[in-house]
């Protein structure tokens, strides 16, 4: 690799990881929004305010959550822009393996939008919500796999059929996890403004489904671990000590989620540990599909 064609790779590099970094900030500023009850401090969209693009001084609305909102708004065209430069590079590098990618995430960014416009005329409908958080975390995803497929998975080696199935079965389960929350979310105090809808589900019944489900996912990660362990399922003997380190982080990420889920269930969801709460998912997600990516549980 001369050196022209090195400095391009590390531009790459830079400019996929900054992607990640910053939809995982438009999960954490979306948080802050409703956490402050911000999430109409833009009352319109796509205007802030009607007749303006721009937060104006004659809204109602408090000065503080209209900020939050509209810098919340900021970060998606921040984020366009970052996607649309890792195009450019895309095409310019002649990396065909990852156009599809970088297409998906500017139509996801672009969805974003609409999803979030959907929101604001909804008077934050949890539906709404929810699903401006699932496009989020599909486009972390999205980026998790961009940043591995650009660095050309280093450290990657297959495992067994039967370890790759339990980190598909995490994956899965992790899924279900984080659309449970959704709907403890959507059912309890910080699903919105006072005034916006919930979902009407019984929140106590909701949150210990979710918190059932979470108990399953970490059941698996330790199993997951244990077979790391005790049993020759790493392929590449190389890289055994670096899948175990993997999968120790993924659980003590885990176990800290769970540990503040009952904390903030138990002290009236404090808005900075459901605040943690949020974080942590993003680091959990993140970590598991970079996991998964690394021992191909996305291939046959």
């Amino acid at each position: 690799m001369d050196a022209i064609t090195a400095q391009g790779h590390r531009l790459g590099e830079l400019l996929v990881r900054a992607l990640l970094v910053a939809q995982s900030a438009l999960i954490i500023t979306g948080g802050a929004v409703r956490l402050t009850s911000s999430g109409l401090g833009c009352p319109t969209w796509p205007e802030c305010a009607p007749g303006s693009f721009l937060p104006s001084p004659h809204q109602a609305e408090d000065p503080l959550n209209i900020w939050i909102e509209f810098i919340n708004r900021l970060l998606t065209f921040l984020l366009l822009i970052i996607a649309l430069a890792v195009a450019i590079w895309v095409l310019k590098a002649k990396r065909r393996d990852l156009r599809w990618l970088a297409a998906l995430q500017i139509l996801g960014i672009f969805g974003q939008g609409i999803v979030g416009g959907i929101t604001v005329l909804t008077k934050l409908h949890p539906a709404a919500v929810g699903s401006h958080f699932i496009l989020s975390i599909a486009l972390i995803a999205g980026a998790v796999l961009l940043v591995e497929r650009t660095r050309n998975y280093p450290n990657r080696g297959s495992v067994a059929p039967v370890a790759r199935n339990l980190v598909r079965a995490l994956i899965f389960v992790g899924l279900g996890v984080i659309l449970l929350g959704i709907v403890v979310t959507g059912s309890g105090p910080h699903a919105g403004d006072l005034q916006a809808p919930r979902f009407g589900f019984e929140i106590r019944t909701v949150a210990w489904l979710h918190a059932d489900l979470v108990i399953a996912f970490v059941g698996l990660l330790v199993g997951y671990l244990l077979l790391l362990h005790f049993a020759p399922v790493v392929l590449d003997g190389n890289l055994t000590e670096k899948r175990k380190s993997e999968a120790r982080w993924l659980l003590t990420i885990a176990l800290a989620q769970g540990a503040i889920g009952y904390i903030q269930y138990f002290t009236g969801v404090p808005e900075i540990l459901v605040m943690a709460h949020l974080f942590g998912v993003v680091i959990l997600w993140s970590a598991l599909i970079r996991h998964g990516i690394r021992v191909r549980a996305f291939h046959r």
